[in-house]
């Protein structure tokens, strides 16, 4: 199935509440004829922006094909999250890589969320970024484990957050299916369109262009890169496959261990009562297997991410898929209007790490970023960027996290993840 055009409209950004409330351009031109680059990058999302913005600035000629709009994909349709660290937790990560490497994944992860707040303030990009993510728990064992990594991270790695109990969590989220959490101030959430959007401004001040509407149909590899569309071509000395969820059959080594799936995000109505879902403006995420995640809109709408997909494609109904798991965690809202839905394409790993690879010597990948794509994907292409232009230490570190490929590779992903997902869904229903 090709998910660029299983889902959506061909060169159309999905009806969300994001594409309605940012400034989009007028699409730009696709890609005409046969041109020559330093760096050719596939994708115009947060990591092939960055790529983008970062080599201009360094003076590379950089082409970037975009098949639909610049962040059309799971860039400009997420939750919006900004969250410190790798996907995974520190112990995990301690296990697999050793304390070492785990403590410079960590800090990768802290450069990562400074390096979004950087790009925001120094080009100016007005996304309604806002401090503070809270994790949150249904049950008490759930609220220990949360309580016991606090102390961790507070213990190893200084990094301190506000641990909450039940009366003080619902001080801030008053939902009767939670129990706890604790706060991170050095996480945050921001409008995701707009912030991809403003990086490809950004990036074409700086000297990059962007072709949207070019889609890319094949890849020759040699001592240059040849990527060809329908309408042209571009030879470059170095590309970049930034596709994410959406790259196909252009490689099957990523392809092996990098899946796509599908979430859904809808938006309220503006609330009368805001303060009866958050108090403070944070963003939440709770321990569900499929997650569910929310915050408050800058127009008081509540943008609430969950619900299960076992296909490719989207359902017919997005909001009532969302509207059951919101209503679980706000009864409140049962009735209440859900005037946007949509989903999104993002890609997951065996070990939700992302799955960064030197393909060939000059042709470089990143994707799989598993949720945690905001500050994650935007540092992979400054990486990836970097280590063009001879500075590696970055990227190999982000390299050397160990990947596993999805059994049965490619064509067996998928049957494989609808089986764990009934699973695990079934699991929660019945409380086991």
């Amino acid at each position: 199935m090709d998910l660029l055009t299983a889902n959506d409209q061909p060169g159309a950004y999905p009806d969300s509440w994001y594409a309605a409330t940012a400034d989009s351009p007028a699409p730009r031109a696709p890609l005409q004829g046969d041109v020559r680059a330093d760096v050719c990058i596939v994708g115009a999302g947060y990591t092939g922006l960055s790529a983008a913005l970062h080599l201009a600035q360094a003076g590379r000629r950089v082409v970037v094909l975009e098949a639909h709009r610049a962040g059309f994909g799971a860039s400009g349709r997420n939750g919006g999250q900004l969250g410190t660290g790798q996907r995974v937790e520190q112990p995990y990560l301690e296990k697999i890589v050793g304390p070492e490497t785990a403590r410079r994944l960590w800090d990768m992860g802290l450069e990562a969320t400074d390096l979004v707040r950087h790009l925001i303030d120094t080009h100016r990009i007005d996304c309604f970024y806002r401090p503070g993510i809270a994790w949150t728990a249904e049950d008490e064992s759930d609220v220990a484990d949360l309580h016991a990594y606090a102390d961790h991270m507070d213990r190893h790695y200084n990094h301190r957050v506000d641990v909450l109990d039940r009366d003080a969590f619902h001080a801030i989220c008053p939902s009767p299916a939670y129990r706890g959490g604790v706060i991170d101030h050095k996480s945050g959430h921001l409008h995701p369109l707009r912030f991809a959007l403003g990086l490809a401004t950004a990036a074409e001040r700086a000297g990059a262009t962007i072709h949207e509407g070019s889609t890319v149909t094949s890849i020759t590899n040699g001592a240059q890169v040849t990527l060809k569309t329908d309408n042209g071509s571009v030879t470059a000395d170095h590309a970049i496959l930034a596709c994410n969820g959406y790259l196909g059959g252009l490689n099957a080594p990523v392809a092996t261990r990098v899946m796509p799936i599908n979430n859904f995000v809808a938006a309220t109505a503006p609330l009368d009562d805001p303060a009866s879902v958050l108090t403070q403006d944070i963003a939440v995420s709770d321990s569900r297997f499929v997650v569910n995640y929310f915050r408050l809109s800058h127009d008081n709408r509540l943008l609430f991410g969950g619900g299960e997909s076992y296909g490719y494609r989207f359902p017919r109904d997005i909001a009532a898929k969302v509207r059951k798991p919101m209503t679980q965690i706000f009864p409140h809202l049962a009735d209440v209007q859900i005037d946007y839905a949509w989903g999104g394409t993002l890609a997951i790993t065996m070990k939700r790490l992302p799955y960064v690879a030197r393909l060939t010597p000059n042709m470089l990948s990143a994707s799989g970023y598993s949720g945690h794509g905001v500050g994650t994907a935007t540092h992979a292409g400054m990486l990836m960027a970097q280590a063009i232009q001879g500075h590696t230490d970055g990227f190999d570190t982000m390299a050397a996290i160990p990947t596993t490929p999805f059994p049965g590779g490619a064509k067996l992903r998928s049957p494989l993840l609808v089986l764990a997902m009934t699973w695990y869904a079934l699991r929660d229903r019945l409380g086991l």
